[in-house]
C-alpha cells in the first residue's frame, strides 16, 4: 500500500507543463512510425477526417509533395466544443504529417490548453474579418487553409471571399462538409446548384471563372476572385481550391 501511495505522490508532483511535454513526446514517438501516411495519422489521432468523412486520403494526394516543406497550416475549427482541453485531433495530425511546419487553429472557444510545440490556437470567429486579417498578418504567410468551422453556408462563402486573397500566391484552400449546401438549417437549399448563396452554388459559379477569358462579364459573377484561382477540385463533401495566376489568356488551337 505504501508503494502505491508513493507512486501516486510522485505523479502529483509532476507539473502540468511537464505532463504536457511527456504527453507530446509520447504522441510524437508513436506517430513517428506513421510518418508520411496521412490516413494512419488521422486514425491514430482520432480526427473525423478518416473513418467518417474519408478526407485524409484525398488530402494525401494533394499534400504528399509538400510534406517536407516548412509551411504554415491554418485550420478553422479545433473541435471539442466549449471544453478547453478537448479537440485538436486534426491539428496534431497536421503537425505529425507536416513535420517541419507550424500548425495554427481557430475556434470560437478558448482552446489554449491544447497548444504545444508547433501548434498555436487563436480564439475568434471566422466571420470576424478584422480578426481573420490580424491572424494572417501575425502568421505572415498561410500556405494551406482548411475551413472545418461552422459549416454555415454564408460563413463559408464570406470567409473564402475574404481569405483567399490573403493566402500565399501558391496556397491551397480546402472547404469541408460541403453537404450542408443542401441543408436548410445551415442556410442551405435542396436546390443548391441553382442558388449562389449556397456553398455548392457559389463554387460551381466560381469554377466558370477559370474560363473567364471566354466569358464576358464573368468577373462580376465570380466576385473578382477568378484571377486568383489556378484549379478547383470537387469531391464528396470536400472542395479544394489551388490559388494561382489565372490572368493569362488561353492558348488557342492553331
Amino acid at each position: 500500500m505504501s508503494v502505491v501511495r508513493g507512486a501516486a505522490a510522485r505523479v502529483k508532483q509532476i507539473s502540468p507543463r511537464a505532463f504536457r511535454l511527456m504527453r507530446e513526446w509520447h504522441r510524437s514517438a508513436v506517430a513517428y512510425r506513421y510518418r508520411g501516411d496521412l490516413v494512419a495519422l488521422a486514425s491514430y489521432y482520432g480526427t473525423d477526417k478518416w473513418n467518417e468523412h474519408w478526407y485524409a486520403e484525398i488530402y494525401a494526394d494533394h499534400f504528399r509533395e509538400l510534406r517536407d516543406q516548412e509551411l504554415n497550416v491554418l485550420e478553422i475549427g479545433v473541435g471539442g466544443y466549449d471544453h478547453p482541453q478537448n479537440g485538436g485531433a486534426s491539428l496534431r495530425m497536421w503537425k505529425a504529417y507536416f513535420h517541419r511546419s507550424h500548425i495554427h487553429g481557430i475556434d470560437i472557444y478558448d482552446k489554449k490548453p491544447i497548444e504545444e510545440r508547433r501548434i498555436k490556437v487563436w480564439q475568434g470567429s471566422q466571420i470576424d474579418l478584422a480578426f481573420m486579417s490580424a491572424v494572417f498578418a501575425e502568421i505572415g504567410r498561410v500556405d494551406i487553409m482548411v475551413d472545418d468551422g461552422s459549416h454555415m453556408n454564408a460563413h463559408v462563402i464570406e470567409t473564402f471571399r475574404h481569405c483567399l486573397p490573403l493566402l500565399a500566391p501558391d496556397g491551397i484552400y480546402a472547404i469541408e462538409d460541403v453537404h450542408t449546401s443542401y441543408l436548410p438549417q445551415y442556410g442551405g437549399n435542396p436546390q443548391a446548384s441553382a442558388d449562389p448563396a449556397t456553398i455548392m452554388g457559389y463554387f460551381k459559379r466560381l469554377a466558370d471563372g477559370l474560363n473567364h477569358t471566354e466569358m464576358p462579364g464573368q468577373s462580376e459573377v465570380a466576385g473578382g476572385l477568378h484571377t486568383l484561382i489556378r484549379a478547383m477540385h470537387f469531391y464528396r463533401d470536400l472542395i479544394i481550391v489551388e490559388r494561382g495566376d489565372c490572368t493569362q489568356p488561353r492558348r488557342r488551337a492553331s
